[in-house]
């Protein structure tokens, strides 16, 4: 980790931006959880390059609860820290506590998650999830052929979360554009179409590009949600070719369950995350591709503005809405270059 941290400083950060820093701030941050390697990544990461500033961060876990959320942006208030970073349990309900801490004199730097409208955050540094999902999905269409159909199931972190839609219509995306053949402005509006129909039947298909998701599971973002979810998936559509999924820790329990089922050669296909234990399966060729969510490069991003606020005494508000990591498609070809911002 410190190697990767190490090698982020002079990729993201860059030689020539070096300041000096205000030794002595403190800065909190505020994570909806840490139940998954992910999330402690980027806890010790955002911790860990904060501490190279000179600055003292610590770090609260929300356990994906948004009352304790709210308890733990007040209690960073209360300290009077000179800033906040958060990675938010819900979208809207974020809202309040972030205007909270701003009406504080306390800029806010959103994490990893989105935001709802409204809140008067500096911006929001994350993956880019759309793209990220359209690179994977382009990337399987083509592996797949145009010929072959692609029967689905898709499993999704939690319901009204941003980054979960925006992955799955990623993927539809992708998929859509390089079946039909159409443009990436025409591909986005049927994915969206098609995530309507999947939200109001649980299933929705497009017979001209050979492509159905045969059910959505809700599996939590998690090894044993993603288990659970799949398992009456797979048991109702014998026949899948193809399990998409939001991350990569829900497809791992989606693995077992084929397993389990004793179901072979079907395709595992990840809209984003960047797991080095799904990247050691691309390796093998037993999981087709991810797209690179890294913490590493997001915990980098924002202490980088971070710094600009604080060292440089740049407006909070400057910023715009959303900050966004390069999208990348990770498969066979590419894992050995992409593996070192695994997590």
């Amino acid at each position: 980790m410190k190697k990767c941290l190490a090698l982020l400083r002079c990729l993201v950060l860059g030689l020539s931006a070096l300041v000096p820093a205000r030794a002595g701030e403190r800065v909190g941050f505020v994570i909806r959880t840490q139940d998954s390697p992910y999330y402690v990544v980027l806890a010790e990461s955002v911790k860990q390059l904060c501490e190279e500033k000179g600055w003292t961060c610590s770090v609260l876990d929300s356990n994906n609860d948004t009352e304790k959320e709210a308890q733990n942006v007040d209690a960073f208030i209360s300290m009077g820290v000179r800033l906040l970073f958060l990675d938010c349990c819900m979208p809207d309900s974020a809202v309040p506590v972030i205007n909270n801490a701003a009406e504080a004199g306390i800029p806010v730097i959103n994490l990893d998650s989105g935001i709802g409208e409204g809140a008067k955050d500096v911006t929001t540094v994350y993956s880019n999830n759309k793209q990220n999902g359209r690179l994977v999905g382009i990337t399987y269409a083509e592996h797949v052929g145009k010929d072959t159909p692609i029967k689905a199931i898709m499993l999704s972190g939690g319901k009204g979360e941003v980054g979960g839609f925006e992955r799955r219509t990623g993927l539809f995306c992708g998929i859509l554009e390089s079946r039909l053949g159409i443009s990436e402005e025409e591909a986005w509006k049927m994915a969206y179409d098609f995530e309507n129909r999947l939200a109001a039947r649980g299933r929705a298909s497009v017979d001209d590009a050979k492509f159905t998701v045969a059910g959505q599971g809700w599996g939590l973002w998690s090894e044993e949600g993603g288990l659970v979810a799949a398992e009456d998936l797979i048991t109702a559509n014998m026949d899948l070719t193809c399990v998409l999924g939001e991350n990569d820790q829900m497809l791992f329990g989606a693995m077992t369950a084929l397993q389990n089922a004793g179901i072979e050669g079907v395709d595992i296909v990840a809209a984003a995350d960047g797991a080095k234990a799904a990247y050691d399966l691309i390796r093998e060729g037993k999981y087709f591709a991810t797209g690179e969510n890294s913490p590493y490069l997001i915990a980098a991003k924002g202490v980088e503005i971070a710094s600009e606020i604080i060292d440089e005494g740049k407006d909070p508000y400057s910023y715009p809405r959303i900050t966004l990591t390069e999208a990348v498609a990770v498969t066979k070809e590419n894992v050995d270059e992409r593996y070192e911002f695994g997590f």
